[in-house]
């Protein structure tokens, strides 16, 4: 089910009071990419466009919180949804999931392949956390612009 297909967004954003830009994305290891790309189109349309630089770090959170929802969110035939809302200062992805677990910054290790998504989220956000919602949890992100 999507809320809002990247081929069908105006020219031009709604103004930041407005609602969040949302789509859901069925639950698996295609979901990330399908986010990165609905995301990428919908701040093309945005009336504050983002250098190439932060862009690419805001692609980079939406993968790292997706690819978390999926593997960690969600079970078989769920679906994540993530929400965009620009401001003239911040770019906030939120990631929906249906499982309350909150997700936790782990110690690194050059001995794990995985486990390194928040530290990176940590690194480029301004600020991060954990919403509880009525059927799981909401991941959210604030870029600086």
């Amino acid at each position: 089910m999507v809320h809002m297909q990247p081929s069908a967004l105006p020219d031009c954003c709604a103004p930041p009071t407005g609602p969040p830009a949302q789509c859901v994305f069925e639950s698996g290891p295609e979901a990330a990419g399908k986010a990165r790309r609905y995301v990428r189109e919908l701040l093309r349309h945005d009336d504050n466009p983002l250098d190439d630089t932060r862009l690419a770090d805001v692609l980079l959170t939406v993968s790292e919180l997706v690819t978390n929802a999926y593997r960690y969110g969600t079970e078989p035939g769920d679906s994540v949804l993530v929400k965009v809302l620009t401001t003239d200062k911040r770019v906030r992805i939120e990631v929906h999931d249906p499982r309350r677990k909150r997700p936790r910054l782990r110690n690194e290790s050059d001995e794990r392949a995985r486990g390194r998504g928040l530290h990176i989220i940590d690194g480029l956000a301004a600020r991060w956390g954990t919403d509880d919602r009525e059927f799981g949890k909401a991941v959210w992100v604030e870029l600086e612009r």
